[in-house]
């Protein structure tokens, strides 16, 4: 298997067509998509959409791997139609597995974040090892549903027959080429990697008994792992075709594609969750960022060189609004633009435990949450989706505040990516909260930044090249309505 990033091979490509297959899972749906690299400029196709979710069983919950698995060759069935494709790689939501035995077949379900297995079982760990023990290990914040918490969760008989642990995308590589590895910016949101040597922090585990020779070697994105395997070619009808590792965590690819140019920016990206960050040289892990609880995951490299470090908070996201619609079964752009004609008014913390189920019963969450705190409470739809707009955005602004203080890093602009930079109140509200200029796009940020890794793109190159492809937006602080700038 070779493990280096290709770049320095493609280069004197840069002008021929080029076509990849990325995938990408995501917590609600997922996507194949064809990426055709020509003159320096990126299009990107999408092949097949499909819903994903939880599946809850005899009260746990659960993904369906095998179905994302069918619908991922589907996809890749329509792909064979499109002419020649250089490679394909993977990256999904971040924390969750799967448990090998050693014939490589799968132990049990592959377990969902939010599954109510995880009830307590942080706590448990925290008392046992300490918060400055966990943190000055690994650097990642701290949440009840990291791997390391999943793992002590495990069921006993499971890590006793387990001979390797994979992340869901590297679960879906292994099951496309045969090869058991894990990618650098996955492993470091688990919460039991080192990002400072860049090695598992396998002593955390030693210390809650859980068995460490099922970890995985950890390897770069932009590595080849191989070929397809033969049965996957015959299923799909793709043949030569290379399997190469994106950023495997969605939001390392989406980070990959920021259009952002020079220093002094920040990045939001918006969708189920919403992760706000910069990015480092070098992982910050102090009593202060561990007393934020931000969290040090690793990105892509810098031209070759060591790979940047992503130094954010993993804040609720569109998560409220898409189960409060649940129930409400509203068109978005409608409920957005209702909102937008709304005055502000009550705010509500997007990240209380209370919001993290899932459920139709969102909206009374939020209302009794504005009743507790002696605010007015929203009645419709767009009051209480403009609550939850008003209180993602000051949350963000209190993010960015406190980035900008544990780094010494100025931010003058936030790019915002993904799902929610289409929405423009949204954004709106964001630049006026924080007082920094917003740039709004690429949505399809973690797509773009999957395949032109896989094409041997450097940093500085992808960026360019996600400039000169998307339009782009730009919304200046103000506290009138909402005022968007195109550019390019």
């Amino acid at each position: 298997m070779a493990s280096q990033n290709q770049s320095n091979q493609n280069s004197h490509e840069s002008h021929a067509t080029r076509r990849f297959i990325a995938i990408d899972l995501g917590a609600s749906s997922g996507r194949v998509a064809l990426g055709t690299l020509e003159g320096g400029k990126l299009q990107v196709e999408i092949l097949h959409r499909f819903p994903n979710g939880g599946v809850p069983v005899r009260g746990q919950l659960y993904w369906d791997i095998l179905g994302l698995w069918r619908e991922v060759l589907h996809g890749l069935k329509l792909a064979s139609r499109h002419g020649e494709i250089a490679s394909v790689g993977v990256n999904s939501w971040a924390v969750d597995y799967g448990l090998l035995d050693g014939r490589g077949d799968l132990l049990g379900q592959v377990h969902h974040y939010r599954s109510p297995r995880l009830s307590g079982v942080m706590e448990r760990v925290r008392a046992q090892l300490s918060d400055e023990r966990i943190y000055d290990a690994t650097g990642i914040q701290f949440l009840p549903f990291n791997t390391l918490y999943q793992l002590a969760a495990e069921a006993p008989e499971h890590l006793v027959r387990a001979q390797t642990m994979l992340m869901v995308p590297d679960l879906l590589h292994f099951w496309l080429c045969g090869v058991a590895v894990t990618e650098r910016t996955n492993a470091s949101s688990t919460q039991f990697f080192n990002p400072q040597t860049g090695t598992w922090a396998a002593e955390l585990l030693n210390a809650l008994e859980i068995p460490t020779g099922i970890l995985p070697r950890i390897v770069e994105a932009g590595s080849v792992l191989g070929e397809l395997l033969p049965e996957v070619s015959r299923e799909t009808g793709l043949g030569g075709v290379q399997v190469i590792m994106p950023a495997t965590h969605d939001t390392a690819s989406a980070v990959a594609a920021v259009p952002a140019e020079g220093t002094g920016w920040a990045y939001v990206s918006s969708g189920t969750w919403s992760l706000v960050g910069i990015e480092t040289p070098q992982p910050v892990i102090t009593p202060r960022t561990r007393a934020e609880n931000l969290t040090n995951e690793a990105g892509v490299g810098v031209d070759g060189q060591g790979a940047t470090t992503r130094l954010l908070k993993n804040v609720m996201g569109l998560w409220i609004i898409q189960q409060c619609n649940e129930g409400w079964g509203l068109e978005y752009g409608e409920l957005y633009a209702q909102a937008q004609a709304v005055e502000g008014g009550p705010l509500i913390d997007p990240d209380d435990a209370r919001f993290s189920p899932p459920g139709a019963d969102m909206p009374v969450r939020v209302q009794t949450y504005c009743r507790e705190t002696g605010q007015a409470v929203p009645q419709t739809p767009a009051e209480i989706t403009r609550c939850v707009l008003d209180s993602l955005a000051h949350r963000t602004a209190q993010i960015l505040d406190v980035l900008e203080d544990v780094s010494g890093q100025p931010i003058s602009t936030v790019h915002i990516v993904g799902g929610g930079s289409q929405i423009g109140v949204l954004n709106q509200l964001i630049a006026d909260a924080s007082g920094k200029t917003v740039v709004a796009g690429p949505v399809e940020a973690t797509l773009m930044g999957n395949l032109l890794i896989q094409a041997g793109a450097s940093l500085p190159e992808a960026r360019q090249i996600v400039r000169d492809s998307c339009d782009l937006r730009t919304f200046l602080p103000r506290q009138s309505a909402p005022h968007a700038v195109e550019s390019r």
